[in-house]
Order: structure tokens, then C-alpha cells, then sequence
């Protein structure tokens, strides 16, 4: 092992110069503590320029903000799909079935729906997310009794449920006003309305990659039939296909205009923001060719020829950028589903307060190759060693138990036989002193190893 004096006189080099010189040409500082909101072009210059710890450091700093407990958030229900047969076809679904007589198309019995929430209800599951196919073959008769069933058998499971492309495909089916099905639903036990369907929002990629599937336009509006009804939604976005930078901008905008349409005209608003990456195996998109960054040649739409998959490091710069401009939604959630538990980890420190779900039942996003999978006893883990109190919420935020004793999930001791998982022993109080260390990075200066630095 070496010898401190020799570890001492190590020079580490700084990262490279470009890396360390951008300083923003606004006033960071007011959008970092709400007295300024972030502009679409210091949001493209930011993205353009600034480095990923930069961009995750500020982020921090404003879910901090908005979010100054010592505690983070993930909540227990259930995925469940209720029918795959759809009469979109995007080009990013591996899960969907065009052809009703396929040998594995499907649409649920009631039972096996009640089934899969008793699973739920056993293990302390709060609420469900049911989502499916836009199935044309489906009568209204069997949502509403279903919701009906779903109430009176289970009146302690929140029912968050159908996402704005079904509710238009519903109108078109049914021959119903939107907000007629809503209220219809809402009468029957519907509680809030999941985000699904997002996607991006702009017309040119939308219709190469959603081909039957609502406008965006339509989809916020949905969303905003929901709000005046009282009913709380969600707001995603899908990353990493044929989208460009200003694409994914242009989705921001339109949703932070309606939130601040809904905080100043209607009951209910959106409550979170989720994003996700495209996950390629097994779906038509796939078959595109890709771009590759390192070619030296700028991503460009080119009529929705090219993808250009996004990594973690475009999730995390993502994510830190919409906790930045997202300033009227209060929670992001991290996609560990996706990304995995580290990068899902790691996500809470780059503005996600949330960890999501841990998500007894997932179908659509395994299908495309990706089957990450998290126990409740793993989220707390992650949370804990993140230097946070696992908390378990329900779809509102609030808390429902915080995990800071020794019967938590991740700190009840094991079974005979089985080994401890790793615990970093630290204190709460330590980790609060911990996240107060300001970072400060000075443009050509090299550190040594043991030695003060800036």
C-alpha cells in the first residue's frame, strides 16, 4: 500500500479545460433559489455547455430546496396491463399486439385483475397502475365495472389509471366527450390519471413514432380535463429515439404552461414528472440506423431516420435540466426501471426526490429487453445509502411510514443463513453536514492528494 507521503505528491490532473472554464451567462444563482425562472435559451445553453456535475450540483441545490426533508420518497403498487391489443403503432412498443387473433394478444378477466391487487394488497401495496392498449373491441360497461369492482373489494387501493391516449381512443370508441368519460370514471372509483403516452409531444416526431396514437396537443388537453375535475396527473417524456434537443424543450414548455395554467385556474394539477430513455431490443425502431456521436457530425432530425439512444450521462444531464426549468412541479421521480438501481440511485442527487415504484408488475418496458427489477428492502437501501430516510408515499406525496428504525425493510436483521447486505454507517446528521460541503471547482489548478484544496 503506498505511504501517505507519496500519495501526498501525486499529482491528479484537473478535468479538461472545457470542462472547467463555462461559467453561465445568466444569473444562475437567482434560478437556483426560485427568484428566477430558467429561459428556453439559457436551457439550450445549459445543455450545450455546461458540465454534467455543474448541471447535477444545481439541480441539487433546487430539489433541496423544494424538498429540504431529510427523508426520500418511493411508493409500492403494481403495473397492471390489461390488454395488449392496441390499434397504435409505435415503433418503440414491443409490447403492443395490432392483430386481436394473435396467440398472445389478451384483454384481462376481472378475476385475474382482482388477483394480481390482492398480490399487491398482501405485500403493502397502496395503489395501482393500470394501463393497456387502446382495444377497440372493449365496451365502456367493462371500465366502469371494473372500477366499480376494483372500489368495492379493495376501497384502500388507489386506482391511478388509463393514460390520456386511451381516454381519446375512448372518446373515438365510445362516442363520449373526454371529460364525460372522465367524470363517468371518476364517479366510479378512477382517482388520478398516469402520465403514459407522453412520449414527445412535437408532430414530426410523434407521427413517425406514435402512428395512431393522440397529438400532444390532445394528450395535454386530456390531462387539463382531468385538472378541472379535481383529478391529479402526471407528466413524462420519452428520451433517446429520433427526438432532437429542441424537441425535448419544446415537451418542457408545454407542460410547464399548463401547470402554471392548472395552479392558477383549476383544483388539481400535475403532480410529477417522469422520464424515461428508449429501450431498443425487440421493436421496430431498433431497425433504424443509429447515430454515433463520436463521428464528429451534429444530430439532426433527418425525417426520423437516425436514433440517437441517450446513456446515463443524457438521462442525468436531462433530469437535472428539467428539475431546473420544471419549477412549478414539485417531485421528480427517478427511473430506475430503465436506467438501473445505480443510476436510479444516483438520480437523487441530480433533482429527483422520488424513487419511484417498486413496482411488483412490469410488462411494457421488459418487453423491449430491460428487466430491472427492485424490492422494497432494496429501494430503502439505496435510499439509506444515499444519506436519506427511506420514506413509502402514497400517489399525493404524502408520507405514509418513514423507515428510521430497526424494523425498516433494509435494516431488520436476516434470515438464519443468509449474509447481512452492505450499510454505510452514517448518521443522518452526518449526512446533512455532508451535503452542506460546498463544491468548488478552479479552472487550472492541479490538486494533490492529501493536500487543502479549493
Amino acid at each position: 500500500m503506498p505511504s501517505e507521503n507519496l500519495l501526498a505528491g501525486l499529482l491528479i490532473p484537473r478535468p479538461l479545460p472545457h470542462h472547467t472554464r463555462y461559467s453561465p451567462t445568466f444569473d444562475m444563482d437567482a434560478v437556483v433559489a426560485g427568484n428566477a425562472r430558467l429561459t428556453d435559451a439559457q436551457f439550450l445553453e445549459l445543455y450545450h455547455h455546461a458540465p454534467l456535475t455543474d448541471l447535477g450540483r444545481w439541480a441539487f441545490a433546487v430539489a433541496s430546496r423544494l424538498h429540504p426533508e431529510d427523508y426520500r420518497t418511493y411508493v409500492i403498487d403494481r403495473n397492471i396491463n390489461y390488454t395488449n391489443i392496441c390499434t397504435a403503432r409505435c415503433t418503440f412498443c414491443a409490447f403492443k399486439r395490432n392483430d386481436p387473433n394473435a396467440p398472445d394478444a389478451y384483454t384481462l378477466p376481472y378475476a385475474e385483475i382482482y388477483r394480481k391487487i390482492a398480490e399487491l394488497s398482501a405485500i403493502g401495496g397502496t395503489q395501482i397502475l393500470m394501463q393497456g392498449g387502446m382495444n377497440p373491441d372493449i365496451p365502456v360497461d367493462y371500465y366502469e365495472n371494473l372500477l366499480r369492482g376494483i372500489r368495492e373489494k379493495f376501497p384502500h387501493i388507489h386506482i391511478h389509471a388509463f393514460s390520456p391516449p386511451e381516454f381519446v381512443e375512448f372518446s373515438r370508441f365510445f362516442n363520449l366527450p373526454v371529460a364525460e368519460i372522465l367524470r363517468r370514471f371518476k364517479d366510479c372509483g378512477l382517482a388520478t390519471v398516469p402520465g403514459g403516452g407522453g412520449e414527445i409531444f412535437a408532430d414530426r416526431v410523434r407521427s413517425r413514432i406514435g402512428p395512431g396514437k393522440c397529438t400532444g396537443d390532445a394528450w395535454l388537453d386530456v390531462m387539463s380535463e382531468a385538472h378541472k375535475l379535481g383529478m391529479y396527473t402526471s407528466a413524462t417524456m420519452l428520451i433517446g429515439h429520433i427526438e432532437t434537443i429542441d424537441d425535448r424543450l419544446d415537451h418542457l414548455a408545454r407542460i410547464r404552461r399548463r401547470q402554471d395554467w392548472a395552479l392558477a385556474n383549476a383544483p388539481a394539477n400535475y403532480t410529477a414528472f417522469i422520464h424515461w430513455t428508449y429501450q431498443p431490443d425487440n421493436t421496430p425502431l431498433d431497425r433504424k440506423r443509429k447515430w454515433n456521436p463520436d463521428a464528429g457530425i451534429p444530430f439532426e432530425f433527418d425525417d426520423g431516420r437516425t436514433v440517437r439512444l441517450a446513456d446515463a450521462n443524457e438521462y442525468l444531464r436531462m433530469l437535472a435540466l428539467a428539475r431546473l426549468y420544471l419549477d412549478n412541479i414539485a417531485n421528480l421521480q427517478s427511473s430506475w426501471v430503465t436506467m438501473g438501481p445505480k443510476i436510479g440511485q444516483l438520480a437523487l442527487f441530480f433533482g429527483a426526490n422520488d424513487m419511484g415504484s417498486v413496482m411488483m408488475e412490469e410488462n411494457v418496458v421488459s418487453s423491449a429487453g430491460t428487466t430491472y427489477k427492485l424490492s422494497q428492502e432494496m429501494i430503502c437501501r439505496l435510499i439509506r445509502d444515499a444519506g436519506w430516510v427511506p420514506a413509502q408515499r402514497n400517489q399525493y406525496y404524502q408520507v405514509l411510514a418513514r423507515h428510521d428504525g430497526p424494523d425498516s425493510p433494509d435494516l431488520k436483521p436476516p434470515a438464519p443463513g443468509v449474509f447481512a447486505r452492505r450499510q454505510h454507517h452514517i448518521t443522518p446528521e452526518e449526512a446533512a453536514a455532508y451535503k452542506k460541503i460546498p463544491l468548488t471547482i478552479s479552472a487550472g489548478v492541479r490538486h494533490r492528494v492529501g493536500a487543502d484544496s479549493a
